[in-house]
């Protein structure tokens, strides 16, 4: 387990994209305020701050734990810094600053690090696994939703700006990263597990994901022109499933009853958008039933509108939105079954099988009970 000019560089990625994120949300939420779109403008603040409060909690909670653990008292600047939202900048500062030291100055060189008794590769690789974590979550809470209401802004308009357009493009880019930065490093974090490598494997596990998100993504939009109230109950829906879920499977994530519950929650917010298997165990089963309703859920969408007038909706874009959603779920389920049935990384032949999304089985280690694909 070694972290490489690799990891570093893709540490290096992520804040930039991180960072391009935050300026263009500011962007297009000042711009929506500006133009007296105040409805979106507020929506747009609203999925930032619920995002960035709800990993806030989860860095900061993470961090006194393993304070805790290290017979260290919880330090006031690390509350403070999180309270002020500087959390995720907190974990980049450390891990980059860590992972250059580690990449560029030590090296195999690790007499310095004997008498500490610390393994300094995978001090870093665990912290970079907490970030991934977390940008993962933000990624999911505020990306996907944020995604969801450009593209139901641009559509209804008939033509959108160029902060919307950047809005589109960095979430995209954002979505794709964090979900296989997120997989490298979580694998990579395990002793037990082989890591995600390969372009041709990457490359499929970031088809699988983009192109089933892409299509389900549009189809919310298209039930959205359809009808607000109903594309909320049935997002709300699948909202309490995915949370009833976590429950049934008794996740224990978190060491307090409060938190628990918020990563359940957040847990079935995921669930709403893609795949994960939340207890690391067998997942063919649940993960089969997961996507045949995600298959059943599009073609209903797209059935009624077709059978609805089309007067609700511009007929210019229906059809190549359709398609555009037909393709990509097609292709979605494709990439998934080449990726789960020829390309997935072989698994410890002591552990339990066709643990395809889900936790993890290091003793007394957090990355443990984190999501897993």
């Amino acid at each position: 387990m070694k972290y490489t000019k690799s990891n570093f560089m893709m540490s290096v990625v992520g804040i930039i994209i991180y960072i391009t994120d935050l300026i263009v949300d500011i962007w297009v939420s000042v711009r929506f305020f500006h133009e007296g779109q105040y409805v979106f403008g507020i929506l747009t603040v609203s999925f930032m701050l619920v995002g960035t409060l709800v990993v806030q909690c989860f860095s900061y909670s993470w961090y006194k734990a393993d304070l805790k653990k290290a017979g260290q008292e919880s330090q006031h600047r690390f509350l403070l810094l999180h309270c002020l939202q500087g959390g995720i900048f907190t974990r980049y500062w450390f891990a980059l600053k860590k992972g250059y030291h580690v990449v560029f100055k030590y090296s195999n060189k690790t007499d310095n690090f004997i008498e500490k008794q610390i393994d300094p590769h995978k001090e870093v690789i665990d912290g970079v696994t907490d970030l991934s974590m977390l940008r993962l979550f933000e990624t999911y809470l505020e990306g996907c939703p944020q995604l969801v209401l450009q593209l139901y802004i641009c559509l209804e308009q008939g033509q959108g700006n160029i902060s919307q357009y950047a809005v589109l493009v960095v979430s995209c880019c954002a979505i794709s990263w964090s979900t296989v930065d997120y997989q490298i490093s979580l694998r990579k974090s395990l002793p037990d597990k082989k890591v995600l490598t390969g372009h041709c494997r990457k490359f499929t596990y970031l088809s699988y994901k983009f192109f089933t998100l892409l299509s389900w993504m549009l189809s919310v939009v298209l039930l959205l022109f359809l009808d607000v109230k109903i594309a909320l109950c049935l997002l709300s829906f699948l909202w309490i499933l995915g949370i009833l879920w976590a429950f049934k499977n008794q996740t224990k994530f978190c060491a307090s009853i409060t938190m628990e519950f918020l990563y359940r929650i957040v847990v079935g917010f995921v669930l709403i958008f893609t795949f994960f298997n939340i207890q690391g165990q067998n997942t063919k089963c649940p993960m089969s039933c997961y996507y045949i309703v995600r298959v059943l859920a599009t073609l209903g969408i797209l059935i009624v509108f077709w059978i609805c007038p089309l007067s609700i909706f511009n007929s210019d874009y229906f059809v190549p939105i359709s398609i555009i959603i037909a393709l990509a779920l097609i292709l979605g389920i494709i990439f998934l079954i080449v990726y789960y049935g020829t390309l997935h990384p072989n698994r410890s032949k002591e552990r339990e099988p066709d643990e395809i999304d889900g936790k993890l089985v290091q003793i007394e280690c957090r990355m443990k009970y984190f999501l897993m694909d």
